[in-house]
């Protein structure tokens, strides 16, 4: 069988989803449910119908579409990834899996093949913490990992529950429908731009995961004195804002103490009370994120920082609460699915570094329910997030073709 990609098709369909936007080009915002993401959805459905694909949606909206196989009784081969994206983000993140998964299903389909088990493509819902402050929303549904009762507890910037948001969006049921039976899929395996920049550098046109870090995120509270910026004198004084200050350094301190590269950490908001210039801050509130691929390790840096915040407490005169709002476990990809990729790439003549995830993706959540891997393509300059976002048709193209190779393989 020869599987051909059609890379102009793709880059089309690239160009024409980044136009989904609430913001104006080069810049993507879709926010998930918002009129965007809806209309997004709708073009993306009549894609797989005239692929003449199985479509359906759950009660969060997920959407799969499934190339069916000779032997229903069998878990399917699924890939797929996420189309929302952060406000005044790019157009690459995410959506090469799940139009790169689409276009694998296409070149399958063109060459005549139709294995025992069945493939789908998969477009997880909310996979960006943008509305809800949790990441890989809808994955995390289908495997269990996020109770249904997250329908109600799960709120936006605007105090809508989530239950409300996606009825309004035209996902009604029951939100415990959406997780998935074990043995639903066999094999999982997600395309992704690499959001990083060592592809790019050592000029190797894919990366084949073997890891997945995973963070824990953590909201952190100080309370401190207020007071004229004048009139109280440095040694009276108990500065919630410095004392934040030194918390966001022992996050760095901890993750740079492991002695490896994986270990990362991160003070990505800082809200300070009142936020006056005259004023000394007598609250402040951090938003962190600590992960890596390895959950002791990461672990020992969450010790490390609650023993710094402790002290750091004490010595200032200010009170410290810190509250975890996730802390998932990492995910070892599963060996059977590397070597389906790494045999991929040798086929087709792609040189490949083995390497790891330091973002996390839907991918994380779907190894809880089946063998995963992922496949990474360069983008330049490893930027993602931003509207400067980009990864060239060729590289595209070339990893929905090892990923086409790969379905193939796992769902013959």
């Amino acid at each position: 069988m020869k599987i051909e990609v059609n890379q102009t098709q793709l880059s089309n369909e690239l160009e024409t989803l980044a136009d989904f936007s609430d913001t104006p080009k080069p810049s993507v915002t879709r926010i998930v449910y918002s009129e965007a993401d809806r209309k997004a959805r709708a073009w993306f459905k009549q894609l797989c119908r005239g692929a003449d694909l199985e479509v359906r949606e759950d009660a969060a909206g997920n959407t799969f579409a499934r190339l069916s196989g000779t032997d229903p009784s069998l878990g399917a081969i699924a890939t797929g990834s996420h189309i929302d994206a952060l406000p005044h983000a790019g157009r690459y993140d995410g959506t090469v899996g799940v139009l790169g998964g689409l276009e694998a299903i296409r070149a399958l389909q063109r060459g005549g093949f139709r294995g025992r088990r069945g493939v789908e493509v998969v477009m997880f819902t909310s996979e960006e913490p943008t509305r809800f402050g949790i990441g890989c929303l809808g994955s995390r549904l289908l495997s269990g990992s996020l109770s249904a009762s997250a329908g109600d507890s799960l709120r936006d910037s605007e105090g809508r529950t989530l239950n409300q948001v996606r009825s309004d969006a035209g996902f009604g049921g029951a939100l415990d429908t959406v997780q998935l039976k074990p043995g639903h899929y066999a094999g999982f395996v997600e395309l992704h731009i690499e959001q990083g920049p060592l592809l790019e550098k050592r000029g190797v046109p894919l990366g084949v995961v073997t890891a997945i870090a995973a963070p824990a995120s953590l909201r952190i509270t100080v309370d401190g004195e207020g007071g004229h910026a004048g009139a109280v004198l440095m040694q009276n004084r108990h500065d919630a804002f410095s004392a934040a200050c030194e918390i966001a350094l022992a996050i760095e301190s901890a993750a740079r103490s492991t002695g490896s590269i994986d270990s990362v950490g991160t003070t990505g908001i800082c809200e300070v009370f009142p936020g006056a210039v005259n004023s000394i801050p007598s609250r402040v509130t951090l938003a962190v994120d600590v992960r890596d691929i390895d959950g002791t390790r990461r672990d020992g840096m969450l010790d490390q920082l609650t023993r710094a915040m402790a002290e750091i407490a004490a010595r200032r005169g200010v009170r410290v609460t810190s509250e975890m709002i996730n802390c998932d476990a990492p995910a070892a990809c599963d060996a059977h699915v590397v070597k389906a990729l790494e045999t991929s790439c040798e086929k087709h003549g792609f040189s490949f570094d083995r390497m790891v995830s330091r973002a996390y993706h839907d991918s994380l959540f779907m190894s809880r329910l089946a063998p995963t891997a992922m496949v990474f393509i360069p983008c330049r300059g490893g930027v993602s997030h931003r509207p400067d976002e980009y990864a060239s048709p060729e590289a595209i193209a070339q990893g929905t073709l090892v990923l086409a190779e790969t379905l193939a393989h796992l769902a013959a």
